[in-house]
């Protein structure tokens, strides 16, 4: 899937004039565009260097910062959406961080790889961990410390009381898939809330 694709998806469930959190925020592409598209304003989250500048190029507010240190510099409530997009299958502490985007955020928008994905499935089973488009690493240079699937996200969000007030797949074009997304995503989507 192509970076615009997954920026117009995620744009497309991101309110207009959301203040946003862009967790893992690389060169600020995402919430740049939402600023530009969508009038939204917030904050870039992210550890490295070059993608700190990159976000500074583009006039996006950014903080740098260890996201497996938490979220502590942030009140509660403090933003509309946060957005952690292909980021959680970074992080030491996922759960953590599911914790503190509710706390920070009135609500989330979490993406990442399904690791589900049938062409996924089809690799393991001849022996072999996938090489694909959104898995482009091999499994020894991977910067993925975890791998998950649709539906181990769900139970996930439950453990958590989490809400998922919207969950869907997108396929490699950034078209959102509704029918068995376990199997048919390349990427799982999920919209949660408060319980």
């Amino acid at each position: 899937m192509t970076d615009k694709a997954t920026m117009q998806a995620i744009a497309r469930i991101v309110p207009s004039g959301s203040r946003v959190l862009d967790l893992g925020c690389g060169d600020g592409a995402l919430l740049s565009y939402l600023q530009r598209e969508h009038g939204c304003t917030g904050y870039g989250v992210e550890i490295d260097d070059a993608n700190v500048l990159a976000c500074v190029k583009r006039a996006v507010n950014v903080v740098q910062l260890n996201l497996d240190e938490g979220l502590a510099i942030f009140e509660d409530d403090t933003f509309d959406v946060v957005l952690q997009i292909n980021t959680l299958q970074h992080l030491r502490n996922a759960e953590v961080m599911l914790r503190e985007t509710a706390r920070v955020g009135r609500s989330g928008v979490i993406a990442f790889p399904n690791f589900a994905h049938w062409p996924n499935r089809l690799s393991v089973m001849r022996g072999r961990m996938p090489v694909t488009s959104r898995l482009p690493y091999q499994w020894y240079d991977t910067p993925n410390i975890r791998v998950g699937t649709f539906k181990d996200f769900e139970v996930l969000a439950r453990k958590n009381r989490l809400n998922v007030a919207d969950a869907f797949g997108l396929d490699e074009d950034g078209n959102v898939v509704r029918t068995l997304p376990n199997f048919f995503a390349s990427t799982a989507v999920f919209c949660l809330e408060r319980q």
